[in-house]
Formats: structure tokens, sequence, C-alpha cells
């Protein structure tokens, strides 16, 4: 499917991956409508950074994922839907679960139930590498059993069923993409990776965490946004389940170690039990098998491995060490 001669809506298009994938769809020449949560200040989120040439191209729609009527009126008139909104920190799940639920569940049925009436051409649905919990068996191919070890973890699997429900039942060309661990700028603090970053960048050497032991399949923003356009781009994803992954282990703290090599400095890491998942909430190893996606859609990671992933740690570090980037952030506050 040519997506340069298709109306596209993103929804979550003001947050980390979903900006970034805006505007690499409206570098590509392509139609699209920003889905941004509405707010009084009348900000696109991260999309208020992007350049002039792009945000002249851009059609904002602003409203909330949770309103069905909102989000009918978003997708009227589009070919296809990259469906990025959701809630994704996990500890702040343990503390409102009820939010995950109105809006990852009941947030992707509004688009679903939208995209079946308005007859879309297909919808990429995102899903998380966190759905499979602690890995059984690895790498972690799409076959994997899914565990809800959060309460976050159990809306996204809630989500994917509902999307794949709608498949089987009314023939929704419904895609799931599920991206493993992706990182770059304009991510969150509340993230691993811009966590440690923002403490060195802002002159601290005690780095504040919570478990340093489990493993994670890093992917960088590259080439989550790469896989979310080949996605949507082959018809042989219709109806199935595709890995976003580098294929690429590494614990945290060996992590840690390498962002302190590549920023040239000497830390020491703390734990803070405030920063550490229940002790069964956490998922202690995750690792993508990629062959799905490689062998369906041509999607191969350019950041991949040790030096592929020390290459995306320095073009993170760069954005984030640049003092307009980093004031944006509170390096000392542990961000829920």
């Amino acid at each position: 499917m040519n997506l340069r001669n298709k109306k596209i809506l993103v929804t979550g298009a003001d947050g980390f991956i979903g900006s970034h994938l805006t505007e690499e769809l409206l570098r590509s020449g392509c139609n699209v409508r920003a889905f941004v949560l509405y707010n009084s200040f009348n900000s696109w989120g991260w999309l208020d950074e992007a350049p002039k040439s792009l945000q002249d191209n851009l059609e904002i729609f602003s409203g909330d994922i949770r309103d069905p009527h909102g989000v009918y009126e978003a997708v009227k008139g589009c070919d296809i839907v990259l469906h990025l909104a959701a809630l994704v920190a996990i500890p702040y799940s343990y503390h409102s679960p009820d939010t995950y639920i109105d809006t990852n569940i009941k947030g992707t049925l509004n688009i679903l139930q939208a995209a079946r009436k308005l007859e879309v051409a297909k919808v990429v649905h995102t899903s998380t590498s966190e759905v499979y919990g602690t890995a059984r068996f690895t790498p972690i191919n799409e076959d994997h059993p899914l565990q809800g070890q959060s309460p976050y973890a159990a809306t996204k699997i809630a989500a994917d069923q509902m999307a794949m429900a709608f498949y089987n039942s009314f023939d929704t060309p419904v895609a799931i993409i599920r991206p493993f661990n992706t990182y770059g700028p304009r991510q969150s603090a509340r993230a691993v990776i811009p966590t440690v970053i923002t403490q060195i960048a802002g002159g601290q050497h005690k780095i504040k965490l919570g478990s340093t032991h489990p493993t994670r399949d890093f992917n960088y923003i590259k080439d989550t946004v790469k896989g979310f356009i080949s996605v949507a781009e082959a018809a042989a994803t219709v109806g199935k389940v595709i890995n976003i992954g580098s294929n690429y282990e590494i614990s945290i703290g060996e992590l840690v170690e390498l962002i302190a090599e590549v920023m040239q400095v000497r830390i020491e890491i703390q734990t803070e039990e405030e920063r550490l998942r229940p002790e069964k909430s956490e998922v202690e190893r995750l690792w993508a098998d990629n062959t799905r996606a490689e062998k369906l859609l041509g999607w191969k990671p350019e950041y991949a491995g040790y030096e592929g992933l020390k290459r995306g740690l320095a073009e993170t570090i760069k954005w984030f060490s640049q003092s307009g980037n980093l004031k944006k952030y509170r390096p000392e506050v542990y961000n829920l």
C-alpha cells in the first residue's frame, strides 16, 4: 500500500514515538492528521518542536481517545489509522489502573468501532513487549504466551485481543505492531535511558535506579518508526502480530555502564525502593525474535547489536545534553 496516496490518522501523535512517526510521514510527503490530547494551552506536545515546514502541512485534531464521538470524527475521511495513543508508564498503572482501562482498552475499542463503521483500509494497533512478561523462552517470538504482570501490561493484552477480535469477527483490517523497548530523543524520563542520561547531564554521579539485573531488548526510535511504516505498507501484516526489536539483549546494569562510558563519566548506582516494581510484577527478561518482521516486511534494525545500541545511545545523549532539551526534564525528581 502506497501511504503517500492515503489520508493517515496518527493517534498519540503528541507523544514520544507518535511525534517521530508523524514527522517522518510528513517528510515522506504523506497526508497526516495528528490526533493530540486536548488541553487548554493548545499544545501539540512534541509536535510543537517540529520544523515549521512540517507543521504547515499537518492537520491537528485535538480530542481524547476515551471519547467515542470525538474518535469517530477524527477517523472520518482517513484511509489508515496508526493507533499509538495509550498510557504507558508501568509505575503509574499501579497507582491509577482505572485510567489504563479507559485509555488503553476503551480507547482502542473506540478506534476499532470507528474504523469498522467508516470502512478504514487498515488499522495498525500498537502493542508492547511487556505483554509477554518474563520470557519463558528466548528469543521471544509472536507465539510466546501473554502474561499480565502489571495493570499496564494487562490492559495492553486486552487491547491487543480486542483488535484481533475485530479482525476475526468483522474482517476489520487490523495489524498489530509489538515494539520492544524503544528509546531516543524526546522519551519520557519514566524510562531508564532518559533517567540515567538526565541525571548524569544534570551533574549527578550517584545514579538512582530500580532493579539493574533484568534484561531488555532496546530499539532505537528510527528503527521503530521504520517498523510502523513498514507494517502499514505491507498487505501481509493484516491479522498478524509483528515484533519490532533489535534481537539483542542487555541487562539494565550493563546498559547504565555503557551510557556512562559514552558520556565519559564515572558513576555509582544507588537502588531506591520506590523505583522497584513489586517482585512478581518485575519482567526479568525480554529479548525479541524479529524473524517475522524480516520475512513479512523486509525490516531489519539499523541500530542492531552492541555497536548499534552504542550508536543510538550517542545520538540520544547528544539530544538530551543540549540545554534547551535538558531543561524540559527534572532529573532530581522520580518520574512515576
